[in-house]
């Protein structure tokens, strides 16, 4: 029965129960009517009236009922069709219509505030998007351009109405819907040339992902950098070329007069063999200097493979014989890197954190522990800190040791970001002394 009750009209099935409520009442009238000793002109009439009345009250009645959600669905489809301009009234102050048109019309003001807002952050974005350096694009599941900004224009040289609709294949940038991100890659399109930076995340429009892809040009920021590593390195090897050039013209030039005369006494012959040690040592410091440099400028990439970092640890804390260094273990964690770069790193950064340890006589430790899949192993020494300016650390041959040749940090840093990780150098919250904080994926994607 509920089936086909189910599928009647609601404005009929009010009409149906409106009818049976009253049916009772109206049987049992025109029983007493038609029984009792009245004539037919008023058994007529009263029952035309009571078969009017039930009638018209049974209609009324579905009108007081139906209106009311008419008004309401008038009001939803306006809103679905993003007019909020409807409001429903008439239903008193007080009862459950009223609290229903109350709840309708509250609704419509949040509907509007929330489009109106929608509305103020879609210009603001756009607006964004234009006023960025940066090429912005966005991709379907079936890798079709579906956005893209002023940037992006420039980039592949057409404007956005002939681009929209476009397979990311037939715009040369199938290469930047996969692989790592953040990466670097090179693109040769009328807009631009060189290398660019990736990156690569996912929203959604109208419930439908997007992969949106922006890239920036790294060119100019590059070229500025490159420049500035030229002038440093120059100013460096100026620096230490002249320091070991001087003395040697000086020295060849006094000896060059010693040697004109005919024969020398002992003692100006002990001078040119001085002079001659000090022209030989300068030579071979500005060998090893120079030998410094290619090491630095020749590190290989690193040969990924399973590295233990208990063991790894434990073999670099074995090294140093000038000072017993703790080990405070950390989590069985096996990484993908070069062992020997990485062995290389960490000899250098336990030496450093010995030698500013023997000047306190305070103690080094060795810590690593695992965070948000990266791998974090610092080394933490009681020595008199960094100083002041840390700004040139990491800079090649820059050193505050005596003798010391100025690349340790650098090589450092350069196995760090080669691993795809950072290094960085702090003075201890907790007291005197330094930490060295080398920070790399457990997992990598790729070389």
């Amino acid at each position: 029965m509920s089936g086909w009750w189910e599928r009647i009209p609601h404005d009929h099935r009010i009409v149906v129960l409106a009818l049976l409520a009253a049916l009772p009442g109206i049987a049992i009238s025109l029983a007493f009517l038609w029984m009792g000793p009245y004539s037919a002109g008023l058994r007529w009439g009263v029952t035309v009236f009571l078969l009017g009345g039930w009638a018209g009250f049974t209609y009324a009645l579905r009108a007081r009922v139906v209106r009311p959600l008419q008004t309401l669905s008038n009001m939803l489809a306006a809103l679905r069709e993003g007019d909020f301009s409807i409001r429903v009234r008439g239903a008193g102050s007080s009862g459950a219509l009223a609290l229903t048109y109350a709840e309708a019309n509250a609704l419509e003001e949040v509907l509007r505030e929330q489009r109106l807002g929608a509305v103020e952050a879609t210009a603001l974005l756009r607006k964004v998007l234009e006023e960025v350096d940066l090429a912005v694009f966005a991709f379907d599941e079936s890798e079709t351009l579906r956005l893209l900004n002023r940037a992006g224009e420039a980039l592949l040289g057409q404007p956005s109405e002939r681009l929209i609709g476009t397979p990311a294949a037939d715009l040369r940038l199938q290469e930047t819907l996969s692989g790592i991100a953040p990466r670097t890659l090179e693109l040769n399109h009328p807009g631009g040339t060189g290398l660019w930076e990736l990156r690569r995340t996912v929203v959604r429009q109208e419930g439908h992902p997007l992969r949106l892809i922006i890239l920036s040009d790294l060119s100019r920021a590059l070229r500025e950098e490159e420049r500035q590593a030229w002038k440093r390195i120059i100013r460096v090897l100026s620096h230490e070329i002249n320091n070991s050039l001087a003395p040697i013209k000086s020295i060849a030039g006094s000896l060059q007069s010693l040697t004109r005369r005919a024969s020398l006494p002992p003692d100006l012959v002990e001078d040119v063999e001085s002079g001659l040690k000090v022209i030989a040592g300068r030579a071979e410091s500005l060998g090893r200097f120079m030998a410094s440099y290619a090491q630095l400028a020749r590190l290989p990439e690193p040969r990924l493979a399973a590295v233990e970092v208990k063991a790894l640890v434990r073999r670099v804390v074995a090294i140093e014989t000038r000072l017993e260094v703790g080990v405070r273990t950390g989590p069985d964690v096996t990484v993908q890197a070069d062992a020997d770069q990485l062995e290389q790193l960490l000899i250098n950064l336990v030496r450093n954190a010995v030698d500013a340890a023997l000047e306190t006589k305070g103690r080094v430790d060795v810590s690593w522990s695992v965070t948000g899949g990266r791998l974090q192993v610092v080394v933490a020494d009681e020595g008199p800190g960094l100083p002041v300016d840390t700004g040139n650390l990491f800079v090649p041959f820059y050193t505050t040791k005596p003798g010391g040749s100025g690349i340790g940090l650098a090589l450092c840093r350069q196995i760090a970001e080669g691993h795809g990780g950072t290094l960085t150098l702090e003075n201890s919250s907790e007291g005197e002394g330094a930490r060295a904080r080398l920070t790399i994926p457990v997992e990598r994607d790729g070389p």
